[in-house]
């Protein structure tokens, strides 16, 4: 299934204003981390803990297109679902900074309003801790569906954003995974595709069939420079 045209995005400011309300701005701050959180937090938080949240699952399965494919050819990035479970990383931003964090958090997971906020309960060795989790619905426009292989292996191949491919959006997923004991067997089965047919190497490195053109790579990182990607 392909993405659906984007309708109007939802307000995120109007969002905001519902979590903050939602949270009370008081005490601190857990935000929860499944994929490019865990690589690229953007967040100056005061612990981490391992954490494994019930009823939502990671999968390579949101349409970019902008920060990991264009809106002729879009990328993908992970989207948590539900259903299942999903090990991630939950941070805690100590209440004197919440505000300042939430405000940076927001500006990059919800400039679109993409993503469904919501409070989840998330287990950690030390107990249970309520956090932030950015979600997506089934329903929306930027949910693709299961993709076949081909599909899938046409994204890797060819979709690049402003912040980079979707190629380097899985490997760097995989490896933060791994760098943190957890093992996602879709996302595994996807970097293992991924070398099968040419894309990477053994050693997970990019591989020569599947550089971006010559062209793309400088004008990403001219985008890098003046954005956060996370996506």
């Amino acid at each position: 299934m392909m993405p659906r045209p984007c309708p109007n995005p939802r307000d995120p400011q109007q969002l905001l204003q519902r979590v903050r309300a939602q949270w009370g701005g008081r005490g601190d701050l857990w935000v929860f981390g499944y994929a490019s959180l865990i690589w690229r937090p953007e967040l100056d938080p005061d612990e981490r803990r391992p954490a494994r949240v019930q009823g939502y699952h990671r999968a390579l399965r949101m349409a970019s297109r902008i920060n990991r494919g264009t809106p002729e050819r879009p990328g993908l990035v992970c989207a948590l679902l539900p259903g299942g479970a999903c090990r991630g990383v939950a941070y805690r931003v100590a209440a004197r900074h919440a505000a300042e964090e939430l405000e940076r958090l927001w500006a990059r997971e919800m400039a679109t309003g993409v993503y469904d906020p919501r409070w989840l309960p998330c287990r950690t060795a030390q107990g249970v801790v309520p956090a932030l989790a950015f979600t997506l619905s089934r329903r929306s426009p930027n949910y693709t569906g299961r993709l076949g292989d081909e599909a899938l292996l046409a994204v890797l191949r060819d979709a690049r954003g402003a912040c980079g491919s979707t190629l380097d959006y899985l490997v760097q997923t995989a490896q933060a995974l791994r760098g943190h004991g957890i093992v996602d067997t879709e996302i595994e089965r996807l970097f293992a595709l991924a070398q099968r047919h040419g894309l990477l190497g053994a050693d997970g490195a990019r591989s020569a069939s599947a550089a971006p053109a010559r062209g793309v790579a400088g004008a990403d990182r001219a985008q890098q420079r003046q954005s956060v990607c996370h996506a």
